[in-house]
This record gives C-alpha cells, structure tokens and sequence, in this order.
C-alpha cells in the first residue's frame, strides 16, 4: 500500500499484519497522522508478511490478534518472523490476554505487548518507539506471567536462530537463578561464587544476548530458550 510521507533518518517504519481490512485501514490511518511513522499493511499471514517486508522493509510490525474474529493465534507468523527477519521489532496488539497468550507471544520472538483494553491508544507509538530502541513494551501482569513460566522451567538452553548453544553452562545455571529472582549474592550462593563474580559474569551474558538489564535478560530468555531436558545441578 501507497505511504503518506516520505522516509526520513528518524522515521520509524511501521508494518501493520490484520486480516480484517476495516481494523487495518482504521490504525493505518490513524498512525498515519503521526509524522513519525511511515506506515504499510497486509494479511497477518506469513507470505504476506514476507513479501510486503521485501516490497517495504520495516523496523517494527504490528502483529493483530483478535481471537473473537478468526480464531488464529500469532504465534506460528510471530516465529516465522522473527526467524527470517530477527532484526525487525515485534509487536502483538492484543483486544485481551491471558497467561497462555502471554507466555507463547513471548516466546515465539514478540518484543512487546500492546492491549487495547488496558492502555490508550496514544500509548501505542511509545510501545513502538520504545520497541524500535531494542527494548521490551509489557506490563507488570505481563512480566510476570513470564517470570513465572521461567521459573515453572528453571533448567533452559538460551540458542540463537539456528539452534546454537549462546551460553556456557554456568551462564545458563545464571540466567536460571535471575529468573527465580535471587539477588547477585543469592544467586552467588547458589553457585558457590562471588557476588562480584556473578555480576561479571552477568555483563558477559548481557553482552553476548544484547540486553541491557535483567527484565531484559528474563523476557529474552523466555523468547530463545530450549527446555533442557536434563536438569543443571
């Protein structure tokens, strides 16, 4: 679909996934009014996606879920996504959550939650602001559904898009005890190493996962991980 403005250094580009036209058409128009965002939309299918990514690349994409209409999750499109274009922010724009929906969003490589039903629209262009600086738009009820489903399977393989291992086995030992929520000390005392030691260690896994803080850490975990079916001693 044809754009408003043209491209700037600082505009944010914004591709909008809905089947249902009316909605589509409704948040393509009104994003469109802000000057910040240039803003496409298509079929929140994956060959849609796609090639409406490779016709009009985009930083972020809103992925609509509105289970009252068709039914469909977003899950399968949101790993597909993210597995072809890891780079782009990801979005799901929620009429209402549950844990489940939550949890799998996260997952399948979501970097935020947006609700209708719970936050103002204008809230929306600080998600996808917020989102396109690397960051992770949920709410309190949101992460910790998270950290709970991270707890439920303490014991994770942290892997990259392809499957490879991105943590040594101390560090995912770590990332673990983080997610139980254990301070530096705890954590240390888990491990049978200095609290100096696990926040050196914890700049490393910063490092190597491109997260800046343990909220982060925790959701990025959650979105990457392989269950290990043998559990860390």
């Amino acid at each position: 679909m044809a754009v408003s403005h043209d491209p700037g250094p600082d505009l944010i580009r914004v591709l909008i996934a809905d089947s249902n036209q009316t909605r589509s058409e409704l948040l393509t128009s009104a994003l469109r009014r802000q000057l910040k965002f240039k803003v496409t939309s298509c079929c929140a299918e994956l060959p849609d996606c796609l090639h409406q990514l490779e016709a009009s690349p985009a930083d972020i994409v809103l992925v609509a879920h509105h289970p009252a209409g068709n039914g469909h999750s977003p899950f399968e499109l949101l790993r597909g996504l993210h597995a072809i274009h890891p780079q782009t922010g990801l979005v799901v724009l929620l009429d209402s959550y549950d844990r489940n929906l939550v949890v799998n969003a996260m997952r399948s490589g979501a970097h935020g939650l947006f609700c209708s039903a719970c936050q103002p629209f204008k809230s929306l262009s600080r998600c996808i602001a917020t989102v396109h600086k690397g960051q992770i738009w949920v709410n309190t009820e949101q992460l910790k559904f998270v950290i709970d489903a991270l707890i439920a399977n303490p014991s994770m393989h942290v892997t990259n898009s392809k499957g490879e291992g991105l943590l040594t086995t101390r560090e995912e030992q770590t990332v673990s005890l983080v997610a139980e929520g254990g301070t530096n000390r705890e954590v240390g005392g888990r491990l049978g190493i200095t609290e100096n030691t696990v926040k050196k260690s914890l700049l490393r896994i910063y490092d190597k996962l491109g997260v800046s803080n343990r909220v982060e850490l925790v959701l990025y975990a959650l979105a990457h991980h392989e269950e290990n079916k043998s559990l860390v001693s």
